[in-house]
């Protein structure tokens, strides 16, 4: 997760989870796992407690080959992120995406249960993004010549800023769809979902007018109507999911499925970050993934951010305390994943 800014709509409008989740439709609840920490628990001792948690989803942001043996026969679903320090790499020869996967992917699967790969976090508005389509290709492709493409999606994490012109929520587009609008192609020709980083959190934190109770999916004076279609809209979560989903639509991807990949909220260090806060708000999204969004109802993919509160992450302060578990293991605050 990196600090990042707010899309227009949000500002102004103001599990347990199997493997084959997607397939069967299922509510599918993860937790995020990063490592920038000194003081972090082994990897092996990490998978025990997402299991022992009952968290059947995890994602990790490089190719960590310790947590990959970790999680070898664990039955953890698995977001793989290629690093964004590897795009570019990928992008460059497919050689190198070949060369990628077969050590970081066929080395592991299906022993480790890798759905999805990311290829780059939030960098399809960077100046690197250029790269991104190329290496989510050859990845695709080398995954494709493994006979693994029908198993594993490959796919790109954005975050909000991505989108623009969001208020109400179906006039959600893309802030550069010459960027989004081939990668939505791709992602439409090969059955796999755009992964989104949803955080009410920061829209919140940079807008005086957006109601607390809005952005934790408590009762709230706020509804949010959305003219176009007549939905109403009671959280902040849902209308900026169903801005991105706007988004899509709008360069043919309105069969492109959307994965939240990160989400949550701060416990101390920025306005409104509290433990009872940062408690409710998670809470709230793992209790609301198996109802989705006005724009899509049903069951949905949701990642919490994150699994460990981080002492070495850099940005704004609140960026260490997204944790739901301290490096010792023991809950920032009670959380039920059932």
């Amino acid at each position: 997760m990196a600090t990042r800014g707010v899309a227009p709509v949000l500002a102004a409008a103001l599990v347990i989870a199997a493997f084959a989740a997607t397939a069967t439709g299922a509510r599918a609840i993860g937790v995020c796992y990063g490592v920038n920490g000194d003081n972090l628990p082994s990897r092996s001792d990490v998978v025990q407690l997402y299991k022992s948690s009952g968290i059947g989803n995890m994602r990790i942001y490089f190719a960590d080959r310790e947590a990959l043996d970790a999680l070898r026969g664990s039955g953890i679903g698995l977001i793989l992120d290629v690093g964004n320090d590897k795009v570019g790499e990928l992008a460059a020869n497919p050689a190198n995406a070949a060369s990628w996967v077969k050590d970081n992917v066929q080395a592991y699967y299906p022993d480790v249960a890798i759905r999805y790969i990311a290829v780059g976090n939030e960098i399809t508005g960077t100046s690197t993004a250029s790269s991104v389509l190329p290496a989510m290709q050859n990845v695709h492709d080398a995954l494709a010549a493994a006979g693994l493409a029908g198993s594993i999606k490959v796919s790109t994490a954005v975050s909000m800023d991505t989108v623009d012109k969001s208020s109400p929520p179906s006039d959600g587009v893309f802030r550069d769809p010459s960027v989004m609008s081939p990668i939505v192609q791709f992602l439409a020709s090969n059955g796999a979902p755009l992964l989104a980083n949803v955080y009410p959190y920061f829209a919140y934190k940079g807008d005086q007018g957006i109601d607390l109770n809005f952005a934790l999916f408590e009762p709230s004076s706020t509804t949010v109507t959305d003219p176009a279609n007549g939905l109403a809209y009671t959280n902040l979560f849902d209308a900026m999911v169903d801005a991105a989903r706007a988004a899509l639509d709008k360069v043919g991807g309105g069969g492109v499925d959307v994965v939240v990949s990160e989400s949550g909220w701060p416990s101390a260090d920025g306005r409104g970050a509290t433990v009872d806060n940062a408690r409710t708000y998670n809470q709230n999204l793992i209790n609301h993934a198996g109802k989705g969004t006005p724009r899509k109802p049903g069951a949905m993919e949701v990642f919490v951010f994150a699994m460990f509160n981080e002492n070495q992450k850099g940005g704004d302060p609140t960026e260490k305390k997204f944790g739901l578990f301290n490096p010792d293991k023991t809950p920032v605050y009670p959380i039920n994943f059932a």
